[in-house]
């Protein structure tokens, strides 16, 4: 390609409105455009990167001995509704109708469909099976954001192990997990492997891939000492034990005039520290209140919430619901001689005494709680984020907690699907026995972010030689110049009849344009041939991710470009 003729339009100025790094350089360095919020056009430059992760992901995954389908975005919601999901994938599922009144959608995912196909199998000499395809997916988000980092239409690799039972499962999982780790170390990234929230894909166990960077909307807890890493979702941590007083023979209720929070309570001298009081919290779950009982300096993990009750539906209760449950408003709320409501507790409050907590009557409080003896709890659940700096639950050393971009995730769906959809085979005995199934997503589209998120500088953008939209640009300094054009284009057609993906820039710009747009672009190599040099067969060859420079002699430049390339490729 002659960088003349392409479509890459670059701007000079950062977007007023993109505020992630992949975002910023995508948009200047001509990779992509917004069409509406959360909904990008590739251009020829994120095309070609997109379709060389793509590639990666087919040798990885036909390494595994999957198999490659294309099943329809559009979906009948009857297929939905059977699953359950129908209503538990709420607004953020595209929903229309056809000229027939039947429900559709646009396919968030793929599970149903494939469950669907699986059953054609009829027996257990017909697994194990992994399927898979590389596909448009929808998500009506609520606030798409940064990019491709958040968006409402984007590309998936979704696949799907087919198993007979549970070992079975299992090593496809494995096998899964191997595959993802090289697809992500090949495309210049470093993935950390997470525990993770099923959510609402369900099943009994999920991992995620994370890239650790400031742009990702993730928090994952992690320990450098033994390697634990989680999600915060799912993250737990070892607190130190408390001592507490014996306290009193029964709950005394005492004013507290003007106190709404825990924070008023644990003010001034005569104040309860926080890590002695009880949060409540009131959530409807599936439409029925329940109380949420935390120590007072914790934070509720909302998804931990969700998991452990299974919740289909789940949402704080509005005020009036919880005045109309215990008769007070949020700041005085308490579990107390509370009869008659599931409540729910995490295990940091599990044989607390002398604890202080909301007494159900404004401007009232309750203390010298004993949980055991004064609370009816229905479940101790894990509930709480964690934080920074708690001990890690495998090996005690310090938790740290950062920021990361899910780049991809792998789920033990196990039958949830196959028994409601009833895709089943024979087994060996000829009784009949579901599918044992697994379920793993990549997105394209944001795994590229996450590359640029990863790999960039003040230039412009630092691509791997593997994904790059371009692996070397042959910037021609003079093109009016017939031997300094020639030249170029002799090495030009060097790589390219080697294998090489080059780019000539062959536009009559000055040579610092050309340069900060090579630059910009991110592509690794750029072999500059310029008049000067010429007059000693000379070239200059310049490698972006470390600014290197080498005097290349003409007739060998290309032989050792490809040499630098295909070391790069391994």
């Amino acid at each position: 390609m002659r960088w003349s003729a392409a479509f890459i339009p670059t701007l000079r100025d950062d977007p007023a409105d993109a505020e992630a790094v992949s975002h910023r350089l995508l948009l200047r360095a001509g990779f992509v455009r917004q069409l509406m919020a959360g909904v990008y056009a590739l251009l020829p430059l994120g095309h070609r990167v997109c379709q060389k992760i793509t590639s990666v992901i087919r040798e990885e995954m036909d390494r595994i001995g999957a198999q490659e389908f294309k099943l329809p975005a559009l979906h009948p919601g009857e297929i939905w509704k059977r699953s359950g999901r129908w209503e538990t994938m709420g607004p953020e599922m595209f929903r229309l109708r056809d000229r027939r009144d039947a429900d559709l959608c646009l396919g968030m995912t793929h599970e149903e469909i494939f469950t669907t196909l699986a059953t054609e199998l009829r027996s257990y000499r017909d697994l194990p099976q992994i399927w898979y395809q590389i596909q448009t997916k929808f998500r009506d988000e609520p606030r798409p954001k940064a990019g491709l980092l958040r968006v409402r239409e984007f590309t998936m690799k979704d696949s799907y192990s087919l198993d007979q039972d549970r070992a079975g499962l299992d090593l496809a999982f494995q096998k899964h997990f191997e595959a993802y780790r090289r697809i992500f170390l090949r495309c210049g990234l470093e993935p950390l492997a997470v525990e993770a929230s099923s959510g609402s894909m369900g099943g009994s166990e999920s991992i995620e891939f994370m890239q650790a960077s400031e742009a990702g909307e993730d928090r994952i807890a992690s320990c450098a000492a033994c390697g634990y890493a989680a999600n915060v979702e799912k993250a737990t941590s070892s607190l130190p034990p408390l001592e507490d007083s014996a306290g009193l023979p029964a709950p005394e209720r005492f004013p507290t005039p003007g106190v709404r929070t825990i924070e008023d309570l644990a003010a001034g001298d005569g104040g309860t520290p926080a890590v002695r009081q009880i949060k409540t919290l009131v959530y409807m779950i599936d439409g029925l209140p329940a109380l949420v009982l935390l120590r007072g300096d914790h934070t509720l993990m909302e998804q931990k919430l969700r998991d452990g009750t299974a919740a289909r539906e789940l949402r704080p209760a509005q005020p009036d619901e919880i005045r109309s449950l215990l008769g007070a408003s949020p700041g005085s709320l308490g579990a107390v001689g509370v009869t008659g409501v599931r409540v729910l507790a995490d295990p940091a409050l599990r044989g607390r005494r002398a604890m202080t907590t909301g007494a159900n009557q404004d401007g009232f409080h309750v203390r010298g709680v004993d949980l055991s003896r004064d609370i009816a709890v229905s479940s101790w659940l894990e509930l709480r984020e964690v934080q920074a700096g708690e001990a890690c639950p495998m090996c005690g050393a310090p938790l740290a907690v950062g920021k990361a971009i899910e780049i991809g995730h792998i789920f033990k769906l196990g039958t949830k699907y196959s028994e409601t959809l009833g895709a089943s085979v024979l087994d060996e005995s000829g009784h009949v026995t579901p599918i044992v199934m697994g379920s793993y997503g990549i997105g394209v589209d944001r795994t590229m972010a996450a590359i640029v998120e990863h790999s960039h500088d003040e230039a412009g953008i630092v691509w791997p030689v593997r994904v790059a939209p371009y692996e070397v640009v042959i910037t021609v300094l003079n093109p009016k110049d017939v031997n300094t054009s020639e030249a170029g284009a002799q090495i030009y057609e060097a790589l390219r009849a080697s294998g090489v993906d080059a780019i000539l820039d062959d536009r009559d710009e000055r040579p610092g344009v050309k340069f900060k747009d090579a630059e910009l672009v991110g592509i690794p190599y750029r072999v500059t041939v310029g008049p000067k040099g010429l007059e000693h067969k000379q070239v200059e060859l310049l490698r972006r991710r470390d600014g290197r420079k080498d005097t290349l002699d003409l007739h060998r430049a290309a032989e050792i470009v490809l040499e630098a390339i295909l070391e790069e490729r391994r």
